[in-house]
């Protein structure tokens, strides 16, 4: 299972790195780091959920994963002098700390980390083939559920049972799972006639019945 970067290091080691730059906060919608841009510093999220966006040759966007608290960002453009792999977008207010690449990289070297970094970024690769096979093999409905499932265990992990916002459109839910917007439409139309998540006119999503969702998982296996 995938754990954040602040599971990985553990509370000790995380709290140091980030207390090598203040906490700042960035509102909803704040582009936190920018795809094709040198790798100049990292970001450590304290709070808020993320969006973590791929765009095309052609302008095409394309939303590769949602990301919580805990996460670090950058961290390999940092380490192997490459430029930003993809754009991270706040969907929630957020609480960073900036930390200077040099200073980041004295961390690493100082705690020995590098080869805990490498895991984890292997780790996260391992998980996204999972995500993969899952679009490759399973019906829209389970692929729904199941990414929901897994924005509200890394986004929204205080969400409990009751009504969480997921405020992603119907086309970035599709990008996310591999299906068209209208095929989408479609499920979460039969969800919402059962009471079990609500639309808004921004186009973000309300889960009423988390467990209901999480049933369906199993049921469309």
């Amino acid at each position: 299972m995938y754990r954040p970067h602040r599971a990985v290091l553990g509370e000790t080691l995380w709290r140091q790195l980030c207390s090598l730059a203040p906490e700042l906060q960035r509102p909803s919608g704040s582009t936190l780091m920018r795809q094709g841009e040198p790798g100049t510093h990292v970001v450590a999220l304290s709070s808020g959920a993320t969006t973590v966006i791929l765009t095309g040759a052609e302008g095409e966007s394309t939303l590769l994963a949602v990301r919580g608290a805990g996460e670090l960002f950058g961290e390999l453009s940092v380490l192997d002098g490459q430029p930003r792999s993809a754009s991270v977008i706040a969907v929630r207010p957020c609480r960073v700390h900036v930390i200077a690449g040099p200073a980041f990289k004295a961390f690493v070297t100082e705690h020995q980390l590098l080869d805990v970094m490498l895991r984890h970024a292997i780790a996260r690769v391992r998980t996204a083939e999972t995500v993969r096979l899952e679009l490759a093999t399973a019906p829209v409905s389970r692929r729904l559920a199941s990414a929901l499932c897994r924005l509200v265990e890394t986004a929204w992990p205080d969400a409990g049972s009751v009504p969480v916002e997921i405020p992603l459109t119907q086309e970035q839910l599709g990008q996310l799972i591999g299906a068209s917007r209208k095929a989408v439409g479609t499920v979460i139309s039969a969800w919402r006639s059962e009471g079990w998540v609500q639309t808004s006119p921004s186009g973000g999503l309300s889960i009423q019945n988390l467990y209901a969702v999480r049933q369906q998982v199993q049921r469309a296996m």
